[in-house]
């Protein structure tokens, strides 16, 4: 008897997992955790995985797997949930990644959002830059932060999406929301269509090229709050994949109006927690204060880590000292910590360092 799809949601929203996959061949799986846990159920058919393909979804998109290969959409599962999926071939066979999207929109401190980043949220134009792998969350923290302007301003938000994940009602603010493909062609032509309909907010879901880039730059240029992510780890490397986006011509241009107009960069990374409940996010926090302007105009964005450390008073903070953090407050596994962090090697002098004078602490009593 073929496995119905919706018996996998269900299980999938039970066990509160982030995501699902079916393959031909395996038992469908779930990711709880972090951790990839294969169902007791019996290995997926080619006619299984094609049958919960065509189940949920629409001719267009399965006109574009037989055309590309692959396609990507949003999925509300009745009144229960929304997930963002994933259709694709693999060894001539499809294959399915759904991921489930909270139906509840979370809070900063849910999150572990620090403070802090309120204030971004406040203020008047800029770009605002929130980083990390796939899986890290960044959707999320968009999420969560467009709510609180949502709930605190009266202002214009728009979100140009692929797809659509989080919806947001219009609570103080009016909220457009676009998803590329359905209700506009590209995230550049929906950014340049955005400043024609009056925004004040406006989130780009990815800044996948040069173009989306260079429009996304010029909206915050011209007086809005600009979200977008990039799947970069650190505020350095962020700012080196956004020059390194343009040709060698346009850098030096590239550069100086990145330094005026980027406010902060928030770069994130997921965290399995120690006691296996689940999993708590790590955050490198930089505002771009004049001297981190000057050192993008000057292309010198290797120093940009030892001013993130000397602004902890800002609320600036590097990623592996937040990792360091988690780490001593037994909050995560040291594994985890060298696993998620940028300088291995330097971490675990701190590790050595803390560690003996815990020692001399405990021989002094």
């Amino acid at each position: 008897m073929a496995i119905e799809i919706n018996r996998l949601l269900d299980v999938v929203i039970r066990e509160n997992a982030s995501d699902l996959h079916c393959h031909v061949g395996r038992p469908p799986t779930i990711r709880l955790h972090g951790d990839l846990r294969a169902l007791n159920l019996a290995p997926l058919s080619g006619e299984d995985t094609m049958a919960m393909m065509k189940s949920i979804t629409s001719e267009r998109h399965q006109r574009e797997l037989a055309e590309k290969g692959g396609a990507d959409f949003g999925f509300a599962y009745s009144e229960a949930a929304r997930f963002r999926v994933s259709i694709f071939r693999e060894r001539a066979q499809v294959a399915l990644s759904l991921r489930l999207i909270p139906s509840r929109l979370m809070s900063f401190e849910e999150i572990g959002l620090p403070p802090v980043i309120k204030d971004l949220c406040l203020r008047p134009r800029g770009l605002v830059l929130v980083t990390g792998p796939t899986g890290s969350g960044k959707t999320t923290s968009l999420a969560t932060m467009l709510d609180f302007i949502n709930n605190e301003t009266s202002k214009h938000i728009i979100t140009i999406e692929d797809p659509i994940e989080y919806y947001h009602k219009h609570k103080k603010c009016v909220v457009t929301q676009r998803e590329v493909y359905n209700d506009v062609v590209s995230f550049e032509e929906a950014v340049w269509r955005a400043l024609r309909m009056d925004p004040d907010v406006i989130l780009v879901g990815e800044m996948r090229n040069y173009e989306t880039i260079a429009a996304a730059i010029t909206a915050a240029e011209t007086g809005h709050l600009v979200f977008a992510t990039l799947h970069t780890t650190g505020a350095a490397n962020t700012v080196d994949r956004i020059i390194d986006a343009f040709p060698v011509n346009q850098q030096n241009q590239i550069r100086a109006q990145l330094s005026v107009t980027l406010e902060a960069v928030v770069s994130q990374s997921l965290c399995a927690k120690l006691d296996g409940t689940g999993r708590i996010a790590a955050f490198e926090i930089m505002f771009c204060t004049p001297a981190i302007q000057n050192l993008v105009r000057e292309a010198k964005t290797f120093r940009i880590p030892s001013f993130i450390q000397t602004g902890a008073n800002q609320g600036m903070i590097l990623l592996d000292d937040f990792l360091f953090n988690l780490w001593a407050q037994k909050k995560i596994a040291f594994n985890e910590m060298l696993g998620h962090c940028q300088d291995p090697e330097a971490i675990q002098n701190k590790v050595r360092e803390y560690t003996e004078a815990l020692k001399k602490q405990q021989k002094g009593r």
